[in-house]
């Protein structure tokens, strides 16, 4: 269980990164606004889940963070 929190973690960080960037680079400013406060707030759990990590822990973060780079290419499309 703990695996996959970690990379549901991730998954969701990078997921809102990418949502965001693609938000801010096509003027979607309320929406930028909205996403930035979430990265903020799951940062905030994921400090020390990642800096006192073991490698495998690592590679499963990793991992997270890669589904999130395409979930949030496809969520943007979806939406805008």
């Amino acid at each position: 269980m703990q695996n996959l929190t970690t990379f549901l973690q991730a998954w969701a960080q990078v997921l809102l990164v990418v949502l965001n960037t693609w938000q801010i680079a096509n003027g979607k400013i309320v929406g930028a606004l909205i996403v930035g406060f979430l990265i903020s707030l799951v940062w905030t759990f994921n400090v020390k889940r990642a800096a006192f990590a073991t490698w495998t822990t690592r590679i499963i973060y990793c991992a997270g963070a890669s589904a999130g780079t395409g979930t949030g290419l496809w969520l943007a499309d979806l939406l805008y």
